[in-house]
């Protein structure tokens, strides 16, 4: 296992070099030495970017990285880890607490967007090097402040292609890189799975999982599709798993409806991906929609819309069909499709698992580790 040497706070520091990658800035080098890294996710909520702010701070400590997470107090990732010998630090979330509880430390990497004003706020203050994941392609908001912060990253890391190409029309000095979103690895119990399959007995479950942000996932099309098919096609059955601000409304929109299934937020993620015959995720925008690599780890054909990172990881055809956003009818004929063809589906379900096995967190972590040593100058053993 390849693990970063100790650097002690107060100890000799080796002296300042230029950084390989990020030109023009000074970094110190830290060869054969740890570093201090502080994570910074204060999102209110446990979604996408959250699970992958997880499952990189999980690979990082079997490196033997010194991790630091600043998450807003109560937040579900900070209990999440708690298992970790790892230093929390929870907060209000804003981002000039988001720059006190940075003030030790070595790099910080930012996870969402609000935050990295914080982290360009402590680079002001002290020349903290810093990093910023962007795991959506919508616009960023264009402003004099933003411009600065992005600016001054290290890297802006974005988790797709499509999301790279936004960052740069943004500011065109901002130093991108590309780093995929990883798969979670799941774990599933057989028995339990088998359970959840048995409550919907004789019925072909399509499944959603995502949180209840119908502005963003859709899930308003989910239901119509559901209310289209109810009567031609009884065998159906739509089970949207996950919590979220628009539950109600959605559970509204579906009144009525015997085809649909409103799980809620759920622990056993894998256990309900594991029942499902098929996953669509029907987005309006995605940064890379990384629950699409968590199906297809479980040998799941996708439907998913061409938006964002999706189609670097959904090639149309091959293990899953692509459909343009605010089209139910095209999610319609693609759900009767994969279910009319089974041969189709298990080879879609078979390609998609050749896939998986390109993201996982594993390699993300591997990624950023030389990502990290770039920006610090730490060898890493």
């Amino acid at each position: 296992m390849r693990t970063l040497g100790t650097l002690r706070r107060g100890g000799n520091r080796p002296s300042a070099r230029l950084v390989a990658g990020a030109p023009g800035v000074c970094r110190k080098s830290l060869t054969l030495m740890t570093i201090r890294l502080a994570h910074v996710n204060v999102a209110r909520s446990y979604r996408g970017g959250e699970r992958q702010t997880e499952l990189l701070i999980r690979e990082l400590a079997g490196h033997g990285v010194e991790q630091i997470l600043v998450a807003r107090r109560g937040a579900p990732l900070a209990q999440r880890v708690r298992d970790l010998e790892i230093e929390i630090r929870e907060g209000s979330g804003q981002f000039f607490r988001v720059a006190a509880d940075t003030r030790d430390v070595d790099l910080i990497h930012v996870h969402e967007g609000r935050s990295i004003y914080g982290a360009y706020l402590r680079h002001l203050l002290s020349g903290t090097p810093y990093i910023a994941t962007r795991r959506v392609d919508n616009l960023i908001k264009d402003n004099w402040f933003a411009h600065q912060a992005y600016r001054h990253t290290a890297f802006v890391v974005a988790v797709a292609p499509q999301v790279a190409e936004v960052v740069r029309a943004f500011d065109p000095e901002t130093n991108v890189r590309v780093i995929h979103s990883g798969s979670s690895g799941l774990s599933i119990d057989a028995a339990q799975s088998s359970r959840i399959k048995a409550d919907f007995s004789g019925k072909f479950i399509v499944g959603h999982v995502g949180a209840l942000d119908n502005s963003q996932k859709a899930q308003e099309h989910i239901i119509e599709v559901a209310r289209r098919v109810g009567e031609q096609h009884p065998e159906f059955h739509f089970v949207l798993v996950g919590g979220g601000d628009d539950e109600i409304t959605l559970k509204r929109a579906a009144e009525g409806l015997r085809n649909v299934t409103f799980t809620g937020f759920v622990d056993n993620v894998g256990d309900h991906l594991a029942s499902f015959d098929i996953l669509i995720l029907p987005s309006r925008r995605e940064g890379i929609g990384s629950i699409l690599l968590d199906a297809m780890e479980q040998g799941l054909a996708v439907i998913a819309t061409r938006v964002g990172g999706v189609p670097a990881i959904v090639h149309d055809g091959e293990n899953g069909i692509l459909i343009e956003p605010e089209r139910p009818d095209q999610l319609q004929t693609a759900i009767l499709r994969l279910y009319s063809e089974p041969e189709l589906r298990a080879a879609m379900g078979r390609r998609g698992g050749d896939i998986a096995k390109l993201y996982t967190a594993r390699i993300m972590a591997e990624k950023y580790i030389k990502l990290y040593e770039s920006v610090v100058g730490a060898s890493i053993e």
